[in-house]
């Protein structure tokens, strides 16, 4: 999209701010995200977290710019509305995704960028993730996260027990191969490759090739995770 700002550009303007802040006149949080509010992407969402005593759970999330990042699998905007991070209707993506991450940040008062592969609801999710934690002599009291969404996979309706021909034709497909294409290079008929891939969309739920490819996909980093 044309004028689009990257988040690279959205992280550093975030982290230019947060340098001019100081632990000894401690800083609203509006003070660091308002020079990027206007220039976040539809993948972009920026919330404040408000550290309300030593427990993570009692913390509370605020939306200051939704994403508008849409999934007909999953409305990302609904699950992220404004609650206490105990609340969050899936709390082992909490425990294992953002407290830690939290606690870190608000520990150390350093910023944290980094790309983020973990599930969510039971799906793949990739993001780009910065937290900026308020410089404070007596402690943070909030962390801005800002994000930009990479991917949101599908997980199979069923674990798929491929053979080794449909390994060779899944790894074709996930690389862009048309079935043409495929059935010409491991010497299947055209017939034989669209025929297994109809198999595989039928055991696995996928409406079309392209969901296929994303379920496929999803099961790679399922597995690179273990």
């Amino acid at each position: 999209m044309v004028g689009q700002t990257p988040f690279s550009a959205v992280a550093r303007i975030l982290i230019d701010r947060w340098l001019t802040t100081s632990a000894d006149d401690a800083s609203d949080p509006e003070v660091v995200f308002a020079p990027v509010i206007d220039q976040l992407s539809i993948k972009m969402r920026l919330t404040v977290i408000r550290l309300n005593g030593d427990d993570p759970l009692q913390w509370e999330m605020k939306a200051i710019r939704h994403s508008g990042f849409t999934s007909r699998v999953l409305n990302i905007n609904q699950l992220f509305a404004d609650c206490r991070i105990g609340d969050f209707k899936d709390r082992r993506y909490m425990e294992e995704a953002v407290i830690p991450r939290l606690l870190e940040v608000a520990h150390t008062q350093q910023p944290r960028m980094e790309l983020v592969k973990t599930k969510l609801m039971g799906l793949s999710l990739g993001y780009d993730r910065i937290l900026l934690p308020q410089k404070n002599n007596g402690g943070s009291q909030w962390i801005i996260s800002s994000s930009y969404a990479r991917f949101l996979l599908t997980r199979p309706r069923q674990e798929a027990n491929l053979d080794v021909e449909d390994e060779a034709i899944t790894q074709l497909l996930i690389e862009g191969a048309t079935a043409k294409e495929i059935a010409s290079t491991l010497g299947f008929s055209h017939r034989t490759v669209e025929h297994r891939l109809s198999r595989m969309k039928d055991r696995m739920g996928a409406r079309n090739t392209v969901h296929l490819v994303a379920m496929l996909m999803a099961m790679h980093l399922d597995r690179s995770a273990d």
